[in-house]
């Protein structure tokens, strides 16, 4: 492996582990698939298609999103919405990443390179 890969493989690797929690985010109000990629891509996650749509069915079928299809339009489309579990889920997940921040604020700031933080008071 060439330093870009591995250098690549760790931020895919971090990305995919905060997909769900943004998916999480953006589906407390109802979209369909492409409207919820489109609005991903514009909130700066760095997402594609072929993740997304394995991503909805798997939350789907863990229980933490409901979905109904809408077939009043000439295209059907499927909305999901963040359900109660999910709720519950995101909770957990975003306190579990809050405590993550603060320990690696924590850890940097007790390093040589202090000021250089992870994570800004207010973000």
């Amino acid at each position: 492996m060439t330093p870009d890969s591995v250098f690549q493989s760790y931020i895919t690797e971090l990305r995919r582990g905060s997909l769900t929690m943004a998916t999480l985010i953006c589906l407390r109000k109802q979209h369909y698939g492409y409207a919820l990629l489109k609005t991903m891509q514009e909130k700066g996650i760095d997402i594609e298609a072929n993740t997304l749509y394995p991503l909805l069915r798997r939350l789907e079928e863990q229980g933490l999103l409901t979905s109904a299809w809408d077939v009043s339009d000439k295209r059907p489309r499927k909305y999901y919405v963040i359900g109660e579990k999910g709720e519950q889920v995101l909770a957990v997940l975003q306190a579990e990443w809050k405590k993550m921040l603060k320990s690696l604020d924590t850890m940097e700031q007790g390093d040589e390179h202090k000021g250089n933080s992870w994570h800004k008071e207010g973000e």
